[in-house]
């Protein structure tokens, strides 16, 4: 039996994230967790959303490489999701297009380690720092002018450094 958690995200709170398999009602066994710090605000993922697949990785490993499955790609329906706002859809597909393809799902992998179970805590932080990139829109520019005193300091400034240049031409 598989029982699965939301991921939930809240202030500076740490998240974790368990799968746990039931072998005897008395006893669960931990398979795997991440734990990731983030400064998000109230955004829940539900884990069931995310999907997981394996493949042999590149890199360092040795002989290990070859026979054990240490790469994760990470796929995440986005557009299916209700945890993300429209208007962070549209921002997320803006920002990162190469993390999303055609279908709308988002694809993430992971090989940096040599444990799937780092792999797969390397995934989830790496869509953590994505939505928190886009999370909040950017903020506008208002177009400002220059207060007079600036403006007089800059030209005058620039009447000495003039000045100073003439100063050390020599006449012929």
């Amino acid at each position: 039996m598989l029982l699965e958690a939301p991921l939930d995200i809240r202030g500076d709170s740490c998240i974790e994230m368990a799968f746990f398999t039931l072998d005897n009602v008395n006893k669960p066994v931990r398979l795997f967790h991440a734990n990731i710090v983030t400064p998000m605000n109230k955004i829940t993922i539900p884990f069931s959303e995310f999907s997981f697949s394996f493949a042999r990785s590149g890199g360092a490993g040795g002989q290990n490489v070859n026979k054990v499955n240490s790469k994760v790609i990470l796929d995440w329906n986005m557009l299916l999701s209700e945890s993300l706002s429209p208007s962070m859809k549209e921002r997320f597909k803006e920002r990162f297009p190469q993390y999303v393809l055609d279908s709308g799902v988002v694809q993430i992998v992971g090989q940096k380690h040599r444990s799937q179970k780092d792999n797969i805590d390397d995934c989830i932080s790496k869509l953590h720092s994505l939505i928190a990139e886009i999370q909040f829109p950017p903020k506008l520019r208002r177009a400002t002018r220059p207060k007079r005193s600036a403006v007089l300091q800059r030209l005058s400034s620039k009447k000495k450094e003039a000045e100073r240049k003439r100063n050390r031409k020599v006449e012929y």
